[in-house]
């Protein structure tokens, strides 16, 4: 099935580049390996490349930075690592102060950066659950 038909919500609110990116790495992992699970991995994992998550959408990463996101989207399949759940762990503490100020997180003049990498984390997962309920 083509993945604009299979776009999830988070993409669905998010702007056309991070759409096309996930559409086409979806379609081409479809077409590798079959519909299913892994490629939606496959086209998550393309994504955090390029775009971070921000709440209940993707925005593109700061300063148009490339690259991986969290220890999953830089290693193989096979090896594992755990997700950053879209969010931008290379990113300077700047970044992630600003986008904590966006979310709204308390306290966060009081956070260190891994700090306010697990708080934007839970507030994006938040902000995602809002959306989907209401």
């Amino acid at each position: 099935m083509p993945g604009r038909q299979e776009l999830p919500s988070t993409l669905e609110r998010s702007p056309r580049s991070a759409q096309r990116t996930w559409i086409k790495a979806h379609d081409s992992a479809v077409r590798e390996y079959g519909e299913g699970r892994r490629a939606h991995r496959v086209a998550y994992g393309a994504l955090k490349h390029t775009h971070e998550k921000v709440g209940d959408h993707w925005e593109r990463k700061e300063k148009r930075r490339k690259g991986p996101s969290d220890p999953r989207s830089a290693r193989p399949r096979q090896v594992g690592g755990r997700s950053g759940e879209g969010v931008d762990e290379q990113a300077t503490k700047q970044h992630l102060y600003e986008l904590a100020k966006r979310l709204g997180v308390a306290g966060r003049s009081r956070m260190d950066r891994s700090e306010l990498l697990s708080a934007v984390r839970r507030a994006n997962r938040s902000r995602t659950r809002e959306a989907r309920d209401g």
